[in-house]
C-alpha cells in the first residue's frame, strides 16, 4: 500500500483535493469486499442447501421413509431457495421455454466459471414447468466431502455413457456441459467454447433418440471471473484434473438464460456432425445475445434497466 498511498498524496498536492486518501482506501476496501465476499456467500448458500438436505434426510430416518420419497419435496425447497437468490442478486430470467419439446431432451450448455446460472436455471425450470433436469457433473465434485447427499437431492451424478443413456431412456430430462471444468476455468470474456473434441454427449443423444436443446446465459462471465489464463494453473489442472484457479467476482449483473431451437433426432447424422451442429447453435446464441467482449460495467447497467450504446 506504500506506493499507491504515495501516488494519492502526490495527486492531492497537485489537484488540491483533500481527503482523497480516505476515499481511495474506502473504495479499495469496498472493492475487495465485493470481489471476495460474494463467492464466499455462495459457498455458504451451498452449505445451507446441504444442511436442508440433511434435515430431510433426518426426517426420513425418523419416519422410516426412504429419501427417494421426499426427494422431490426437498428439490422444491432448494429451488425456491436459489430462485430467491437469482431474483434478488441477478434479476435472473429464462427466455425460450417455448422451445422445449413435450418429450424429454438433452440440454447442452456453456459452462461458467461458477455455474450459478445453471443452478438458477434448474430451479426456475422446475418452478415454472415442473421439469426435473438431471445433471452430469465432473467426477471431482462427487469427491467433495459432505456433499454427496446434496448432489443426490439435486439429481446430479458423475455418470458414464451407459448411465446417461439409461437416464434419458427412462424418460428423464438431462443436461451436460461438454466443456466442463476446462471451459469454466480457461474460457474468458470472449466466451470461447472449449470442448476439446468431446462428442460423447452427441452419441448419447443419438442412441437415446432425443433432441438436443442448446443453452447459454448472457453476462455469466461478467458475474463470476477466474484467473485461469495463468499458464501454471493450466498445467496444474491438466496434470491433476482439480480446479486450482482463483475465482472471484459475484457482481450483481443481469443474467438471462436463453434456450435455442431443438436440434431434432436424426438417425442419419454422425456423432461428430451432431456435436459440431450443437456447438454452432450455442455459438449462435452467444453472438445473438452477448456483446463481445463481455464488459462488467455494461452488464451492471443492464441489470438496473439501462442499456449502454
Amino acid at each position: 500500500m506504500v506506493y499507491p498511498t504515495y501516488l494519492v498524496y502526490t495527486f492531492e498536492e497537485w489537484t488540491g483535493a483533500k481527503y482523497l486518501q480516505e476515499y481511495f482506501l474506502w473504495g479499495l476496501c469496498w472493492l475487495l469486499t465485493a470481489i471476495l465476499t460474494v463467492p464466499f456467500w455462495i459457498l455458504c448458500y451451498i452449505s445451507l442447501s446441504a444442511f436442508i438436505v440433511q434435515i430431510f434426510d433426518k426426517i426420513c430416518q425418523l419416519t422410516g421413509n426412504s429419501f427417494s420419497k421426499v426427494r422431490r419435496n426437498c428439490f422444491l425447497v432448494l429451488a425456491y431457495l436459489w430462485d430467491i437468490f437469482g431474483r434478488i442478486w441477478h434479476g435472473y430470467e429464462i427466455h425460450g421455454l417455448e422451445n422445449l419439446p413435450d418429450e424429454p431432451a438433452l440440454i447442452i450448455y456453456y459452462h461458467a466459471a461458477i455455474p450459478v446460472d445453471y443452478i438458477l436455471f434448474i430451479a426456475r425450470l422446475f418452478l415454472q414447468t415442473n421439469i426435473v433436469c438431471h445433471t452430469v457433473v465432473d467426477r471431482f465434485i462427487c469427491k467433495l466431502p459432505g456433499y454427496r447427499r446434496l448432489l443426490e437431492a439435486l439429481y446430479m451424478f458423475a455418470g458414464m455413457k451407459e448411465d446417461c443413456l439409461s437416464c434419458l431412456k427412462n424418460g428423464n430430462w438431462m443436461s451436460i456441459s461438454p466443456g466442463g471444468v476446462r471451459e469454466a476455468l480457461f474460457s474468458d470474456n470472449t466466451y470461447k467454447i472449449m470442448w476439446c473434441n468431446r462428442i460423447g454427449f452427441a452419441q448419447v443423444a443419438i442412441d437415446a433418440k432425443v433432441p438436443i436443446i442448446p443453452m447459454f446465459t448472457q453476462n455469466v462471465r461478467e458475474a463470476y471471473k477466474t484467473l485461469g489464463d495463468i499458464r501454471l494453473l493450466k498445467d496444474l489442472y491438466e496434470y491433476s484434473r482439480w480446479p486450482m484457479a482463483l475465482i472471484y467476482g459475484g457482481f450483481p449483473v443481469k443474467l438471462c438464460t436463453y434456450l435455442g431451437k431443438p436440434i431434432p433426432y436424426d438417425p442419419n447424422i454422425t456423432a461428430e456432425e451432431l456435436a459440431e451442429k450443437t456447438k454452432i447453435a450455442i455459438q449462435d446464441l452467444v453472438y445473438k445475445h452477448q456483446k463481445l467482449p463481455g464488459n462488467t460495467i455494461r452488464a451492471l447497467l443492464e441489470r438496473f434497466g439501462r442499456k449502454e450504446d
